[in-house]
């Protein structure tokens, strides 16, 4: 098993006039690994990956391949040497020629060769049958197999995927999604995915790195980048959050919901107190909830039904804590549609909850 990245970028900075639209962004990829790039636009993500592509120079920093340098401030291998092969949202397929035509495009050897690789792409996309059509007879789906075929015909070490399936429906961007995702691991290729849905991230990446004004500001995988925020805007940009505000006194953050422990940040500090929508629980029975700090379901709190939606698999709740006025949403698996002004009682459990310093 290889020991050595297959790509490596160490402190890439990309400045345009007097702002660093990326700033010293490091990361590795094994050979068969997806990493996402997830953030919102303007972030620096496709700024990122047009440098490791070599559309782009960067000011500073370094790109690797198998443990080679390819690309400093000093020297640049130039794109086509990099053993790197592209998607975009727009599949950029040459409506001129033929689908077989089309992967063939910048293969080299001869034309036999070609035809073998061509025809054992197109067998793996399931457009076998196609080889021979162009462009605008194929669905937006087989377009986008067939520029994935061509983006793997030269055998590419690296593949580097910009919103690739932001141009399908739902339903059929999963399945080809999962296809995608099946044919590059079989092919051993490093994956860099970018993306703003954080949906796909968590579907296709085995590691998020998560970017905002230019930085890389958490790692890790999916499940990790979920359940250990490095702060509240993390947990914001995966989901809907509740945010109940609190003073520590004796690293103690005492809420509606009972106490909450915030070791290490100073009396008289404002905390936000940090929980998704489906992590609230409606407590029909609160007999025997106390204030202890340690219990996992804290003390239950009074509020008041403003408004109940049912959205299909699951029915939204809008609520106001009768303590502070707080607003809490809650989501709740199936129907359920309390009347507005009802009165109930909601729980979170502690280790659902993230405690972090007021900004």
């Amino acid at each position: 098993m290889q020991s050595v990245p297959r790509l490596e970028i160490k402190n890439l900075t990309r400045r345009f006039g007097d702002t660093d639209v990326v700033r010293d962004v490091s990361l590795s990829v094994m050979p068969g690994q997806v990493t996402c790039l997830l953030g919102p636009s303007g972030c620096g993500k496709s700024t990122t990956l047009r440098m490791i592509a070599g559309i782009d120079q960067q000011n500073s920093g370094e790109i690797w391949v198998d443990g080679k340098p390819i690309c400093d401030t000093y020297t640049s291998v130039p794109p086509e040497e990099r053993s790197i092969g592209l998607m975009f949202q727009d599949f950029a397929l040459f409506p001129h020629l033929s689908v077989a035509e089309n992967v063939a495009f910048g293969l080299r050897g001869s034309k036999a060769q070609k035809r073998a690789r061509v025809v054992e792409l197109l067998e793996k996309v399931g457009l076998a049958h196609m080889i021979d059509e162009f462009p605008h007879t194929l669905s937006g789906g087989e377009q986008q197999r067939v520029a994935l075929a061509r983006a793997l015909a030269p055998r590419p070490r690296i593949m580097l995927m910009d919103e690739p399936f932001s141009g399908l429906d739902n339903r059929l961007r999963d399945d080809i999604r999962d296809e995608t995702l099946a044919l590059l691991k079989a092919e051993d290729t490093a994956v860099v995915l970018v993306t703003h849905e954080p949906d796909e991230a968590m579907r296709m990446a085995d590691e998020i790195a998560l970017m905002r004004a230019g930085q890389i500001v958490q790692r890790g995988a999916p499940y990790n980048i979920y359940n250990a925020p490095v702060d509240k805007r993390a947990v914001a940009f995966f989901s809907d959050i509740n945010e109940v505000r609190a003073t520590i006194q004796g690293s103690l953050a005492d809420t509606a919901f009972g106490q909450f422990l915030a070791p290490g940040i100073k009396d008289g500090s404002q905390v936000d107190i940090v929980f998704r929508p489906q992590h609230v629980r409606i407590d029909f029975d609160r007999a025997g909830r106390g204030p202890n700090p340690t219990a996992s379901q804290g003390v239950a709190a009074r509020a008041l039904v403003e408004r109940a939606r049912f959205l299909g698999s699951y029915s939204l709740i809008e609520f106001r804590l009768e303590t502070d006025g707080a607003r809490i949403i809650a989501t709740v698996p199936s129907v359920f549609l309390p009347k507005a002004g009802q009165a109930m009682w909601l729980t979170v459990p502690r280790d659902r909850c993230f405690v972090f310093e007021a900004g």
